[in-house]
C-alpha cells in the first residue's frame, strides 16, 4: 500500500512538473511576443510558431494581399522568433524609403544571407561599411563607362552576339533562358572581371546554372523555414544545404578571378572593378573596410544583380511579345521608322520611341520581378502611418501592392503599354518602382535601363517572336529570389 502511494505521489510530481513547465514556457513565449499598444495590427499568434500556419509558402503574395485587405497598409506577422512589419501602398512605401529613409536604412541579419555574406558587400552590409562600398562601387562603375558611350558600345556589341546566337536557331523552337542570361551577364562581367564569356563556354554555363538554381531554391518552403527556424533547420535535410553549396562554388569562382588579378596587378593601371578594388585595398592598408572578403561579396552582389533581374525581364518581354503579336508589330513599326533595319539601335533613339519605351516599362511593371523589396530594419523607434515601429523591427516592402494598385494604374491586371503613354508621349509614373527608391535603391538602375532598351530593340529589329506550333505559351511563374517565368520555348523568326 505504501509503495503504491509513493508511486502515485511520484507520478503526480512528474505530471505537475510538466504542467508547470508547459505553463512557464507559454507565459515566457507570451511575454516575448508582447508588443506595444500601437504596434501594427496582426492576427492572433500561435505559441512558439507565431503565424507560420497563416503563410502561403507557394504563393506568399496572395497571403500578403489577404492580410492587407483585412488589416490595412501596415500589419505585422511573427514566425518563430522573428517579427516582421509589412508595408503596402505607394505612400507608405515612399514614407519608409524616402521621407523617413534614414530611420529604415539598415538591413537586418537574415539567416540565409548571414551564412553566405556575413554582413559584407553591397546588399547585406550596414553603416560605414555599406556607405564606403556603395560609394566606391558607384564611382568605379562610372569610371568604367556607366552612363557613357563606351559602355553603350559594349552593350551594342553584345547585342550582336546575342542576335547571332538566336539566328543560329533558324526559326526553330528553343528555350532562350541561358542565351539571354549569358548575354546580359557579359556586360557586368566585362566591367567587373574584365572579360566576357562565350555562350558555349561550359564552365561559365555551369556558373549560370548554379545562379539560376539558387534563385529557385530560395523560394522553396524549406528554405523559407530556415530563415525562421535556423537553429532547427540546419540539422535537417533540405534545399538550404544546396543553397550554401552553390554560393560556395560561386565564391570559389570569384576568389579564383581575384587571385589571377593579384598576380599581374599594375599599381597605377586599372583594367576593371577588381583591379580598382585591389588598389583601394593597398591605399586602405587594412585600416578600413576594404578587404578581400568585402571584395568577394561585392563581386557576388554585382554578378547576381547584374545578371538575374535584367535577363529575367527580357525573358518576360519575349514571352509577352509572342503572346501579343499586335503589340510586337507596333514596336517593330516604331523601330523601323526611327532606327531602320541597317544600323543598330542606340540610346539616343529612346526619346523618339515612346511606344517601345512604354512597352518595356509595362513589361517591368506586370512581370513584377522583385515582388517584395530587400528587407529593411528600423534604426530607431519610428512612427509609421500612426503605428509605432520599434528599433530593430524588420520591415518587408510589398512592391506588388504598388505595381498592381487600382488607384495608380488604369488596367493594373492587364498588359497594357498605355499605362505609360499620355497624348502619344511616354509618361513616367511615380508609382513605377521596380528599382526601389531612396539611398539604397538599385545602384545598377542606369545600367539596367540601358540594357533593357538596347537588347529589346535589337532583338525585335531582327526577329519576330512566335510560339512554337501546337504549343501554348503561358504566364505561369515561379517565385524565388525573383519572380521568373516558368521555362518556355519560343521561335525567333528572322524578319
Amino acid at each position: 500500500m505504501l509503495r503504491l502511494l509513493r508511486e502515485s505521489v511520484s507520478s503526480m510530481s512528474v505530471q505537475t512538473l510538466l504542467v508547470f513547465l508547459g505553463i512557464f514556457l507559454l507565459v515566457a513565449d507570451y511575454m516575448k511576443r508582447r508588443k506595444p499598444k500601437n504596434f501594427p495590427p496582426r492576427p492572433f499568434p500561435l505559441p512558439f510558431l507565431g503565424h507560420v500556419l497563416s503563410l502561403n509558402f507557394r504563393d506568399p503574395l496572395k497571403a500578403m494581399q489577404k492580410h492587407a485587405e483585412k488589416y490595412g497598409d501596415i500589419f505585422s506577422l511573427e514566425v518563430g522568433s522573428m517579427s516582421f512589419v509589412f508595408v503596402n501602398g505607394f505612400q507608405m512605401i515612399k514614407e519608409v524609403l524616402v521621407n523617413q529613409g534614414e530611420n529604415f536604412l539598415d538591413r537586418p541579419e537574415m539567416p540565409l544571407d548571414l551564412e553566405v555574406f556575413n554582413n559584407r558587400g553591397l546588399v547585406s552590409s550596414n553603416g560605414h561599411t555599406w556607405k564606403q562600398q556603395r560609394r566606391f562601387a558607384l564611382s568605379t562603375l562610372r569610371n568604367f563607362g556607366l552612363g557613357k558611350r563606351s559602355l553603350e558600345e559594349r552593350i551594342q556589341e553584345e547585342c550582336q552576339y546575342l542576335t547571332n546566337a538566336l539566328g543560329e536557331e533558324q526559326g526553330h523552337p528553343f528555350d532562350p533562358h541561358f542565351k539571354v542570361n549569358n548575354a546580359v551577364s557579359n556586360i557586368i562581367c566585362s566591367v567587373t572581371f574584365g572579360n566576357r564569356f562565350e555562350y558555349h563556354d561550359e564552365h561559365f554555363q555551369k556558373l549560370l546554372h548554379l545562379l539560376d538554381e539558387l534563385v529557385k531554391l530560395h523560394g522553396h518552403p524549406l528554405s523559407q523555414l530556415y530563415g525562421f527556424f535556423p537553429s532547427v533547420m540546419k540539422y535537417l535535410p533540405g534545399p538550404h544545404h544546396k543553397i550554401f553549396k552553390n554560393w560556395k562554388l560561386l565564391k570559389g569562382f570569384v576568389y579564383d578571378v581575384i587571385a589571377k588579378h593579384k598576380e599581374d596587378l599594375h599599381p597605377s593601371k586599372s583594367r576593371d572593378f577588381i583591379d580598382s578594388y585591389l588598389q583601394e585595398m593597398v591605399k586602405d592598408d587594412g585600416g578600413g573596410c576594404f578587404c578581400e572578403e568585402n571584395l568577394a561579396s561585392c563581386m557576388l552582389d554585382l554578378f547576381f544583380a547584374g545578371t538575374e533581374t535584367t535577363s529575367t525581364t527580357i525573358r518576360w518581354a519575349l514571352l509577352y511579345m509572342a503572346k501579343y503579336p499586335e503589340i510586337q508589330a507596333r514596336v517593330q513599326a516604331e523601330i523601323d521608322a526611327v532606327v531602320g533595319r541597317s544600323r543598330q539601335p542606340a540610346l539616343e533613339d529612346r526619346a523618339s520611341m515612346p511606344y517601345t519605351n512604354a512597352v518595356i516599362h509595362e513589361v517591368q511593371r506586370i512581370s513584377n520581378i522583385v515582388p517584395v523589396g530587400t528587407p529593411r530594419m528600423a534604426t530607431q523607434d519610428t512612427m509609421l502611418g500612426g503605428f509605432l515601429v520599434p528599433k530593430g523591427t524588420v520591415l518587408m516592402l510589398n512592391f506588388t501592392s504598388v505595381l498592381f494598385d487600382k488607384k495608380e494604374w488604369e488596367t493594373p491586371d492587364a498588359f497594357n503599354p498605355e499605362n505609360f503613354l499620355k497624348d502619344g508621349q511616354f509618361w513616367r509614373r511615380e508609382a513605377f518602382l521596380p528599382f526601389s527608391l531612396g539611398k539604397r535603391a538599385c545602384l545598377g538602375e542606369q545600367l539596367a535601363r540601358m540594357e533593357l532598351f538596347l537588347f529589346f530593340t535589337a532583338l525585335l529589329q531582327k526577329f519576330t517572336f512566335q510560339p512554337p506550333p501546337d504549343e501554348a505559351l503561358s504566364f505561369r511563374w515561379s517565385l524565388g529570389i525573383t519572380r521568373q517565368p516558368q521555362a518556355y520555348r519560343i521561335r525567333a523568326v528572322p524578319r
